[in-house]
């Protein structure tokens, strides 16, 4: 085989231009290498310095997030996936990431592989996925291009995770103008798996074989991480649906056996999902991390098209493949765990001590690159963008809603909001997943996914009862406080999604991210991504939940406009005793109903404004982290002394929408009640954050009223849960058979239209 470096193409900077470099990294790359790169290489380092790949513009600020601590068994950014201790010898490993760009171009394969790639990331590490949920944002559902995307992805997340067998449990659609051209597809896992069970995505041992595991590699996904995740949608995006990749759900869950048995029989000296970037990440990313190197012989990778070039071939991001580093002396037991599950195991080359990924194709030398220079954290770029605060923000800040004037009464208002898609029910989407299989689903229809964690339920060696444990899983953000407010916005989402788990009964412990934002080299973008990373990490410090790791997706624009600089958290939230647990829906007749929190009337990014008046503007709702956290202290300590009876977080739509759902998910009860003071839109519709709606038996109210007093909670009795009737005075009396129509009916309408 020639040691003489081959090229198929000569490179020049047009070429490096191509492959989504700049002429500063061009000229950069020529340093490193002291020669220009050949073909292949340009092609490595071209997906290798995108944005998707090496973080090159948010990975500074992502490191000023509070990264360890805690639970944490693993510091955000070290593994595939965050790994958090739950205790008896187990860990919760969980993580979000991003399929906007590929959903935008073909919504059924973008979202299935989107939950294909997250399942990977947490399967890599040992853990076996027990969930999945999604957080969806599209355009307005009366557009023929809205209901298209919708329906693709959702029919694909449902056939990858229905077919692979996780529960989908969770997550959040809204329907937003600017997300029209550009929706956004972040999915997230979650998985179980024994302390000392975990594996590493760093290779070890020079000399061990390197082998991929899983599918066979084709064209599909060239250049997905380097271009089509690293761009604005054009007039062009049409001529990008070869680089979505096509899924195998079926395929996946044997890999997915397959790998778990490897890891558990202790074969395995590092393994990497071969996802964005495919061989050219996991080879450098598993070699940088200890300082190593690999060489690989392309012809021995198993092709679905054998006239591929080095270039494709190590850019192919081809699903349902793994890179595995084997320890030495036990590739046939390997092979023969593989041969169990029909999974192909197919070694392609050999760990070195150089620290260099060496690459061969049909007799050619094409790549000898030194995989520290590839990766985040080591000769990859990082840069400082500029950033300057949006024109827009002193406008919005000086709107004041309150001038604003209708000609719809409050109770038009109620029911216009309540068909609102962004708050009607999703029982169109939820019902087209499977949230049952392998029976760990014990609610989805609380304010956060519940979950049983049967490894730590049952008995002790003496016999003795332990209780069942569980957690909590959800997905928040509302990008429309983060447009008005990037700062409090984020800190809101943060905020949310730990009240969302404590409001079921969980102690929140951690998060994950997916940051969802516009061109980071427009400053006013740039400004929005660096407050909203500041307002992330003071509400996780202030809440003690630690940021595990996650995703960020930039260029999510079109040619007019960016999406809404949107941060989803996924949290995590642990539950001691499963018997301790709250659902949001009204329980008995006769229960006084009490909000816990403030009574505010703040109107800036409401759903109410949007639908009424049609702007986005004024303040986004104000986000104090002492008063959430005594809230939170309060509604935790209730659910797990008994006292109360259900809680509901009050959000979209504010206290009137919140009612109505209590009451549309208790099946017949309703309420009579009265809000204090002179009656306004923004006291029955407004948004503001830190309130939850309880309901309690009247003989508990006054324990209730001693632990707010005590901890500086407001409190208003408003009024009393009744059967079959929903009043609230002033506003609006119907039934609750009424609610359930307008609200259950909503969006499969729309979708019916044609």
């Amino acid at each position: 085989m020639s040691s003489k470096l081959y090229s198929e193409i000569e490179v020049t900077l047009e070429t490096a231009i191509e492959c989504g470099l700049s002429e500063a990294e061009y000229k950069r790359i020529l340093e490193i290498l002291g020669r220009t790169p050949t073909y292949t290489e340009i092609g490595v380092y071209g997906v290798m310095w995108s944005e998707h790949c090496s973080y090159k513009n948010s990975i500074k600020q992502l490191k000023t997030l509070p990264r360890s601590g805690h639970r944490l068994l693993v510091e955000a950014g070290e593994e595939n996936a965050g790994l958090i201790d739950i205790g008896g010898g187990y860990a919760i490993c969980f993580k979000i990431e991003s399929h906007n760009h590929p959903s935008a171009i073909e919504p059924f394969q973008g979202a299935a592989t989107g939950v294909g790639g997250i399942l990977r990331d947490i399967f890599t590490m040992g853990a076996r996925p027990i969930a999945a949920l999604n957080s969806l944002r599209f355009g307005e559902l009366d557009s023929p291009r809205t209901k298209y995307l919708l329906r693709g992805v959702v029919e694909g997340i449902g056939h990858y995770g229905n077919s692979f067998g996780v529960p989908t449990v969770g997550g959040e659609v809204y329907f937003q103008h600017c997300y029209h051209d550009n929706p956004l597809i972040n999915a997230m896992a979650v998985g179980i798996v024994k302390v000392d069970k975990t594996a590493s995505a760093a290779a070890s041992g020079p000399g061990n074989p390197v082998m991929i595991v899983g599918s066979s590699t084709g064209r599909d996904g060239i250049h997905g991480a380097s271009l089509l995740a690293s761009r604005e949608f054009d007039e062009k995006t049409d001529d990008m649906r070869p680089t979505v990749q096509v899924g195998d759900p079926f395929g996946e869950k044997l890999l997915l056996e397959a790998t778990l048995e490897l890891i558990d029989a202790d074969v395995i000296a590092g393994i990497q999902d071969m996802g964005a970037a495919g061989i050219s990440c996991s080879t450098s990313e598993m070699s940088a991390r200890n300082g190593l190197g690999m060489e690989i012989d392309l012809d021995k990778v198993p092709l679905r098209e054998n006239d591929m070039s080095a270039y494709e071939i190590m850019l192919s991001e081809s699903q349902e493949r793994m890179l595995v580093v084997i320890q030495k002396g036990k590739e046939e037991q390997a092979k023969a765990i593989c041969d169990k599950w029909d999974v192909p195991l197919t070694t392609i080359g050999r760990v070195t001590g150089d620290g260099l990924i060496k690459v061969h194709r049909q007799g050619n030398y094409v790549a000898e690159l030194n995989a520290d220079s590839l990766v985040l954290g080591g000769g990859a770029p990082q840069y400082d963008p500029p950033a300057a605060e949006p024109a827009y923000i002193k406008k919005t800040r000086a709107f004041d809603p309150n001038y604003l004037t209708t000609t719809l009464t409050n109770q038009d208002i109620f029911w216009k909001l309540l068909a609102s898609p962004t708050i009607a029910s999703k029982r169109w989407v939820y019902e087209q997943y499977d949230s049952q299989v392998r029976t760990n689903t014990v609610n989805i229809k609380g304010d956060a996914a519940v979950l049983r964690i049967k490894e730590l339920c049952g008995q002790g060696l003496l016999g003795e009862e332990f209780p069942a444990k569980g957690i909590a899983v959800c997905t928040d953000c509302n990008g429309r406080y983060t447009y008005l407010n990037p700062y409090s916005g984020a800190m809101s989402a943060v905020a949310e999604a730990a009240r969302n788990v404590v409001c079921v009964g969980a102690e929140p412990v951690a998060i994950t991210n997916c940051l969802n934002f516009g061109n980071p080299y427009d400053p006013e973008i740039y400004w929005q991504f660096k407050e909203a990373i500041r307002g992330m990490g003071d509400a996780c410090r202030a809440l003690g939940t630690p940021v595990t790791g996650g995703n960020v997706s930039f260029h999510n624009e079109s040619q007019s406009h960016a999406v809404y600089p949107t941060p989803t958290i996924g949290m995590l939230g642990m539950i001691d005793d499963l018997d301790k647990i709250m659902s949001s829906e009204f329980k008995n007749e006769g229960d006084a109903i009490i909000i816990l929190g403030n009574m505010r009337e703040e109107l800036g990014g409401s759903e109410y404004l949007k639908l009424v008046h049609g702007v986005v503007s004024g303040e986004a709702p104000v986000i104090d982290m002492q008063e959430e956290i005594a809230l939170q202290k309060i509604v935790l300590a209730a659910i797990r002394k008994g006292i109360i009876n259900s809680a509901h977080d009050c959000s979209e739509g504010g206290i009137a929408t919140c009612l109505a759902e209590k009451s549309i998910a208790s099946g017949g009860l309703g309420c009579n009640v009265s809000l204090p003071g002179f009656l306004t839109v923004g006291k029955l519709f407004g948004e503001s954050q830190s309130r939850v709606i309880i309901s309690i038996s009247i003989d508990k109210i006054r324990l209730l009223k001693k632990m707010c007093d005590d901890n500086s909670v407001n409190y208003w009795v408003i009024g009393t849960v009744v059967p079959k009737y929903f009043f609230i005075k002033d506003c609006v009396k119907t039934t609750v058979r009424g609610l359930k129509e307008t609200y259950e009916n909503a969006i499969p309408d729309l979708m019916n239209e044609i």
